[in-house]
């Protein structure tokens, strides 16, 4: 399938998260190609929240499709039994396709990709890299323009992903004749970057200095504590960091262009239209 496959069948998506980093970008995908797009967050129009199940019926009925983001992280504590749970539900409302956003080399992900694979619903896992946009967005985003970033990367090398190929993909392999049901389709960026490589590249584009300091996944999960981040969200995190980030991800994989038919975006396009939008000016 190429990028200019023909969508031959309006859908409506339902997509939760959608004022997330992917959600946001699957929505506009959506539309883009054509189909009807529910947004659902916890605070949209359509509301959705993975710890209030009583939200979950009135997004999911009437939807065709569903895209599966889960809050704080695919591997957290109960992931699994949330999205197992809102999957079967799907089924039974009637939701014919479902893709989950996991994480490639994320050993804590796989009960959450059990659950859907079980679910009896038609499903595909797209399993992403680092997200480019975790540079340019959410709680890094204040260290960037404050000129330095301290985060437990070390020298680690990371083929950072564009959201916007994430989201893509997601569309892409929604289509019910796509042929990706039943499939995991890994996705990642086509060049590595360590962290120290990434902010320099941002540096550069923006014009000013930007330091990276590495730190150890405990110190770090200290300083999330300290901003008040629970305590069991805290221990999942250094664990996650300490596992993921020890270089078992530093490899490209093919997924974009097996599904797209075109390279993903460099990291080096996302850093210069970021830095041109004056994302990290201090």
């Amino acid at each position: 399938m190429t990028e200019n496959a023909v969508n031959t069948q309006s859908m409506t998506v339902l997509v939760t998260g959608a004022s997330g980093k992917t959600g946001r970008r699957v929505a506009e995908a959506a539309e883009a190609a054509g189909h009807t797009v529910r947004a659902a967050s916890r605070s949209g129009a359509v509301r959705f929240d993975w710890y209030d199940p009583s939200t979950w019926e009135d997004a999911l009925r009437g939807a065709d499709a569903a895209y599966l983001a889960y809050q704080p992280d695919v591997g957290a504590p109960g992931a699994g039994d949330a999205v197992g749970a809102l999957a079967r539900q799907a089924v039974e409302l009637g939701v014919r396709r479902i893709v989950l956003l996991s994480a490639r080399g994320e050993d804590q992900a796989e009960p959450t990709e059990r659950a859907v694979r079980e679910s009896g619903a038609e499903w595909t896992v797209v399993r992403a890299s680092w997200f480019a946009q975790n540079l340019s967005e959410g709680h890094l985003l204040d260290s960037m323009r404050e000129g330095e970033l301290v985060f437990p990367g070390g020298e680690v090398l990371e083929p950072f992903i564009d959201t916007r190929d994430i989201a893509d993909v997601v569309v892409a392999v929604l289509r019910p004749d796509s042929g990706y049901a039943g499939r995991v389709v890994e996705v990642s960026g086509p060049r590595l970057l360590s962290f120290r490589d990434a902010v320099a590249e941002i540096a550069a584009a923006a014009g000013r200095e930007i330091r990276y300091v590495p730190v150890s996944a405990r110190e770090y999960g200290g300083a999330l504590a300290g901003y008040g981040v629970p305590e069991e969200e805290t221990e999942f995190l250094i664990e996650l960091f300490e596992t993921n980030l020890d270089g078992r991800n530093a490899h490209l994989s093919e997924g974009v262009r097996e599904v797209l038919g075109r390279a993903p975006r460099d990291f080096a396009e996302f850093a210069r239209e970021h830095a041109e939008a004056g994302v990290w000016k201090a």
